[in-house]
This record gives C-alpha cells, sequence and structure tokens, in this order.
C-alpha cells in the first residue's frame, strides 16, 4: 500500500503523492491472492520488484530503504517462480505479499527514474497494460542504467537467482521462468507508436543516474516493442 495516486488525462499519466491517499486500514490475507491469475500474478510481481530497483538508484535513497529494496526483490524473485508452477502454494502466496510490501514502501519513500517515466508513457499514452508494462520495460530501463549504478548493479545481481552476478541476466531469467510475454506489440502498440513515445519520454527532465539520450531512448523502447531480451550496450 502506498501513498501515490496515478490519474491518465487526455493521453498523459500523472502521479501524486499524499498521505490522505492512504486508507485508514489494509488487511493482508494471502488467502484472497490465491485466485489470482498465475500471468497477473507474475506480471504484478515484477511491477512491485520495479519499484525496488529504482529504489536501488534513486536520487534520495538511503541504507533502510535499499536494505527494504533488496530484501522485497529477493524475496518477489523466488517467489513467482514458486506459484507459477503451484499457484496454490501459501508459502509462495506469503512470501511473494511479504515481498510486495517491502517494495511497496520503496515505492512510497524514494523518487522514481526511468523505468517509471517509459511505463507512465506507454501506459497514459499507448493504452497498454499496467503491470505487463513494466515487466517488459523493467530489464531494458534497468540495463539503460548500467553504466551509471554499478553499485546498484551489483546489489541486485545477489537477490536475483541464477544471475551468476549480472543483474541484466538475472531479470532476463526471472522473466523466462514466468513465461511472461515481452514484447509490447503483442499488447497493440504499434512499431510507428516508438518514436512518438521516445519524443514523450524525454519531453520533461526527471531525476535519473545516467542522462537521457533521444536516439538511445528510441532504442530501449524499440527492444520493449520487438520483444528482444535485454543487453547491456547501448
Amino acid at each position: 500500500m502506498t501513498p501515490i495516486l496515478g490519474e491518465t488525462q487526455d493521453g498523459k499519466k500523472t502521479t501524486r503523492s499524499d498521505p490522505k491517499i492512504l486508507p485508514g486500514t489494509v488487511i493482508y490475507d494471502v488467502k484472497l491472492t490465491l485466485t489470482l491469475p498465475v500471468a497477473l500474478s507474475a506480471t504484478s510481481g515484477v511491477n512491485a520488484i520495479a519499484h525496488a530497483v529504482e529504489a536501488l538508484y534513486a536520487k534520495n535513497k538511503n541504507p533502510i530503504t535499499s536494505t527494504f529494496a533488496i530484501e522485497g526483490i529477493r524475496s518477489l524473485a523466488e517467489a513467482l517462480p514458486e506459484i507459477t508452477a503451484e499457484s496454490q502454494s501459501l508459502p509462495a502466496r506469503e512470501k511473494a505479499q511479504y515481498g510486495a510490501w517491502l517494495c511497496g514502501v520503496c515505492l512510497g519513500t524514494s523518487s522514481m527514474a526511468l523505468h517509471h517515466k517509459l511505463c507512465h508513457t506507454l501506459g497514459g499514452s499507448f493504452n497498454l497494460p499496467h503491470a505487463e508494462t513494466h515487466t517488459i520495460v523493467l530489464p531494458h530501463a534497468l540495463s539503460y542504467n548500467a553504466p551509471a549504478v554499478p553499485d546498484a548493479m551489483a546489489k541486485l545481481a545477489t537477490a536475483l537467482p541464477d544471475s551468476d552476478g549480472d543483474a541484466t541476466k538475472g531479470l532476463n531469467t526471472l522473466l523466462e521462468k514466468l513465461k511472461v510475454k515481452r514484447a509490447l506489440k503483442d499488447f497493440g502498440m504499434k512499431e510507428e507508436d516508438i518514436d512518438k513515445a521516445a519524443e514523450i519520454a524525454v519531453s520533461n527532465q526527471y531525476p535519473n543516474p545516467r542522462p537521457l539520450d533521444k536516439d538511445k531512448i528510441r532504442e530501449v523502447i524499440r527492444r520493449c516493442w520487438a520483444g528482444e531480451p535485454a543487453r547491456v550496450d547501448l
């Protein structure tokens, strides 16, 4: 649960944060998650991971949010493949709920960067589904920022199974295990929309560890559209 509210109007998504947005009471009951479809469980979990990933290199990061981020990512990276294999596993669902809560704290206390800007652009301007878009974009946005955040990449790699010290590999492997769709074109985005998306994504400057290069951001979006594995070469 976070103090963040997202709103889409006239093809643009904006967010605002206010403690008043939080509900007075939140009840976490893992049994209520058992009927959540496996595919949506997977993409929603990766969406949560994205909050924690960007908290690791946020402008206002601190040791507490970084600790929450790593623990949240590790918990979800372990739980989501288990849920994919056995959707009714209570231990896996409990671990996922715990990890999602930690990642939610990260979102509520940290500034977000390129990944979230791209997802807001794609969702708000092209009506792409929220969790699925986050899942597709995350490894590519992270790979773009990787050269500027070696410490965050090293920490992230420790939280991802089968990463072999490479966070990008770890994320690619996780998405393969979850059997999720990897291409924005599968959700209706047209190839001719790539240029417009890149233009919107760089139109307003925002905190990001690496300067935004329009041509490179366009290539990031193209790879997301095509469904290519993420790689650190931009």
